[in-house]
Parts: C-alpha cells; sequence; structure tokens
C-alpha cells in the first residue's frame, strides 16, 4: 500500500488507560459440570495517548476483539481497569461514555439496520442524545455525509441499495455524528475489496486529523498499521507480548511471535512463493494454555526457562517485550 500522506502528530497524555486487564468466560458450565476458564484478556496494561492511532494486531483468537468491547465498555472486566481522562469507565454513566468513545465494526453489511434509510441511521446517536433541533439535526447529518464522502441525495436510500465501501462511510459517519474523542475500529477495511480498502484508510486518516480524533486500530493485517498506526501492541492468547513504536515493532521486532507475524505478510512477487513460518504447530487450546510462556509450542527459540516460568516485561516504556530471550537479544 503507497502512503499518501504523513501521518498525524501525536497528542500529549494518555487519553485512555487499562490496568491489570482481564476477561474470564466460563466455558462449557452446566446444572452438572463446572465450566473452564478461557482467559480472551490476561493483565494488559495499555495507554492510547490523545491524538495518536493505536494499531493492535494478532491472529484470530488472540483476544484482539475482546479487548476491543472491553475498552467500548460492551464487555465488564473480570479483573483490573479501564478509565478515560482518568475516571473509570464504569463510574461513567452509559450516555456519557458513548459521547466519548465509539465503534467502527467490521462488516458494513450486518452492522446497519436494513430497515433504516442512510439519514436515519446516522440520525439514531443525535435523537438518542438529543443533540439539536430537527434542523440542526438535518444540517450535521448533511455535513457528516460530505466529510466521509458520500452525496447528501443518498439519505433516503437503503443500506442495501449501497456498495460495501459506502455503507462503511456510513457506519463512519454514525460513529463520528456525536463528536466522540476515542474511535475503536475494529477490521474496519476487513470486508471490503482492497481498492476500497486504501480509500477508507484514507478517510480514517483525513478525518483524524480535521477531528483530532484517537484512534484504537485493531487488524490482523500489519500492512494497514504499518500505514495506520503512530504505536503497535501484538497480543497472543490475551496478552500483550510486545508494544512499542510502529517502526520499531515493524522493522525490528524483538519478540519471536511478531517475527512469525512479520514474515508471514504476503509479497506482491509471485517468484518469491509463499513465506515460510518458523512456527512449531498450530495455535494452543485456550481452555488448556501451555505452563511458562504461552508461545513457547510453536516458538524455535524457545529456551527451557520459556517451557517454565511465564516472562515480565523487559524493556522500558518505549518498546517493551514479554520474552525471556530479550535480554539475549540485547545482549545482555
Amino acid at each position: 500500500m503507497t502512503q499518501t500522506q504523513n501521518k498525524p502528530s501525536n497528542g500529549v497524555g494518555a487519553l485512555l488507560q487499562a490496568r491489570a486487564l482481564s476477561r474470564v468466560f466460563n466455558v462449557g458450565a452446566s446444572l452438572f459440570r463446572k465450566g473452564k476458564a478461557l482467559k480472551a484478556v490476561a493483565d494488559v496494561d495499555l495507554d492510547v495517548r490523545r491524538g495518536e492511532c493505536l494499531g493492535i494486531a494478532g491472529e484470530s483468537g488472540s483476544g484482539k476483539t475482546t479487548l476491543s468491547r472491553l475498552l467500548l465498555g460492551l464487555e465488564k472486566p473480570t479483573h483490573g481497569s479501564i478509565a478515560i481522562e482518568g475516571r473509570d469507565i464504569l463510574t461513567i454513566d452509559r450516555r456519557e461514555l458513548a459521547r466519548k468513545i465509539q465503534p467502527i465494526f467490521q462488516d458494513p453489511y450486518s452492522s446497519l439496520n436494513p430497515r433504516k434509510t442512510i439519514g436515519q441511521i446516522i440520525r439514531m446517536p443525535l435523537d438518542a442524545h438529543e443533540i439539536g433541533t430537527d434542523a440542526q439535526r438535518r444540517q450535521d447529518i448533511e455535513k457528516m455525509m460530505w466529510q466521509v464522502g458520500l452525496s447528501p441525495r443518498l439519505l433516503h436510500a437503503y443500506p442495501n441499495q449501497l456498495s460495501g465501501g459506502q455503507r462503511q462511510r456510513v457506519a463512519i459517519a454514525r460513529a463520528l455524528i456525536i463528536q466522540p474523542e476515542i474511535v475503536v475500529c475494529d477490521e474496519p477495511t476487513s470486508a471490503l475489496d482492497v481498492s476500497v480498502q486504501a480509500q477508507i484508510l484514507n478517510l480514517l486518516q483525513d478525518l483524524r486529523t480535521s477531528l483530532k480524533l484517537t484512534y484504537v486500530f485493531i487488524t490482523h493485517d500489519l500492512g494497514v498499521l504499518d500505514y495506520m498506526a503512530d504505536r503497535v501492541a501484538i497480543m497472543y492468547m490475551g496478552r500483550i507480548v510486545e508494544l512499542g513504536p510502529q517502526d520499531n515493532i515493524l522493522k525490528s521486532p524483538r519478540h519471536p511471535y511478531t517475527q512469525a507475524l512479520i514474515s508471514s505478510i504476503l509479497t506482491p512477487d509471485p517468484r518469491l512463493g509463499l513465506p515460510k513460518l518458523d512456527l512449531a504447530q498450530g495455535f494452543p487450546d485456550p481452555l488448556n494454555p501451555p505452563s511458562g510462556c504461552a508461545f513457547h509450542p510453536r516458538c524455535a527459540q524457545a529456551r527451557e526457562i520459556c517451557k517454565r516460568v511465564s516472562p515480565t516485561t523487559r524493556g522500558g516504556t518505549g518498546h517493551r517485550t514479554d520474552c525471556h530471550l530479550y535480554p539475549l537479544m540485547e545482549g545482555a
């Protein structure tokens, strides 16, 4: 993907914070059987700085979507806390929280009500929050439609009359109409054609600048994060195993899992063939996680300590890694 503009500069200060955040689900429980604990998110510490785009990447099942639902307040944490501007989100009224943080979901086909017109869909948050008069709402809707690249002539159209890219623009307009500070983008382009993906990513970058937005951008596509993100967090089995500036993570990854993800990126040159992954086996059973480092059964560099002891965070606040190998890689 060709980058067409410079990324907006980071703001100052943490707007969104998670501390020791965990979400455990009880799977397979019944009247006669005790269920098993599934740690979808485990002990996550995260700061999202005002004005930045924090990218979160990992395989399917790594906990990305559960983390996004926790940040949005759609799931309650089993342990830990989430704060916006220092306020625990569990103490913030639901309507006030919605004014601060909004989602853009993966599938524009299922996230829009097929029985509502485009104008009604975008207007719903304004009605729910009782913002403005009818005339002001109509004016705000038309302005937002122009901002996301939709003609107001589509006000009375229905979602099934629009293309996939247009539907995602409607979803973006609906999320931004009440002027949130934070937008959680959960795979917002994965259901779209490649050419349309680039258009939506450019739109999100432009809106981030013009509306002074803060993004949490969740994806499995590291190429997208290369274009969108200022910092990147890599998740594996519910944990953040590496976090740092985008250039550091994508060009000088420290964790073997991050290295494997980057080596798995397909090249446009067909002569190079498929990338070779240095992974020992498939994704482990999250109901029976491995001892020690959860990644050690798949890691070609695993040592004996990796099988017994869960790693602690190495590195400073700029680039941190949960890996026993990190001191060896740094020559320590």
